[in-house]
């Protein structure tokens, strides 16, 4: 499928190569099947890049990203930063899909394990939209580091994930650093989302 931006280099999983990245941030983003247009309860946009590294191997990735969360449902676009969409995922009780241009639709029993059976390791689909609001997910076991009053790391499904700056005026994050250490069979894995401020 069409990636929002991709250096050149070799790819981690032969014909899968440029897809892990565009499902990653549309993962990045979590979302909702072909749920009603409701009202969103929450949405979160910004920009996002991120750098997957296996060995002397690299490549990179950057663009848009959109959350949208409606009750139990979630649905995450991924575009380019002239934003255009190259990927959404959408996430319900009934399981998760994911689609794009140049992208054969796929579908799986939830967001983790969609990421999980095209790529062959798991990526921070259903966890993102609480980091975004600064929170681990519920009801999942979760390492916190504090600053004070302020919440800095949450250690949650295998991420650490960094609250690097906070707006001033409602404490919520603006920079969020996302690292997933590599193991033998996938690469590691380093996500930057900032955040757009909800009050602009």
């Amino acid at each position: 499928m069409a990636a929002a931006s991709r250096s050149p280099g070799a790819g981690f999983a032969g014909p899968v190569a440029g897809r892990w990245l565009a499902v990653l941030f549309a993962a990045l983003l979590a979302a909702c099947a072909t749920a009603p247009e409701t009202t969103p309860d929450r949405v979160h946009t910004g920009r996002f890049s991120a750098v997957a590294t296996q060995g002397e191997r690299r490549e990179s990735v950057s663009g848009r990203f959109s959350v949208e969360v409606r009750g139990d449902r979630m649905r995450v676009d991924l575009a380019t930063p002239l934003g255009t969409t190259v990927a959404r995922i959408e996430v319900g009780p009934e399981g998760a899909s994911a689609s794009g241009p140049g992208m054969q639709d796929a579908r799986g029993p939830d967001a983790d394990a969609l990421a999980e059976q095209l790529l062959g390791w798991r990526l921070p689909v259903s966890g993102l939209p609480d980091w975004i609001e600064g929170r681990p997910a519920p009801s999942r076991p979760a390492r916190l580091e504090r600053d004070g009053n302020r919440l800095v790391l949450i250690e949650q499904d295998g991420w650490a994930v960094r609250l690097a700056d906070t707006f001033a005026t409602s404490g919520r994050p603006r920079l969020l650093v996302l690292e997933r250490a590599a193991s033998p069979s996938a690469p590691g894995v380093v996500l930057r989302l900032i955040v757009d401020d909800p009050a602009s």
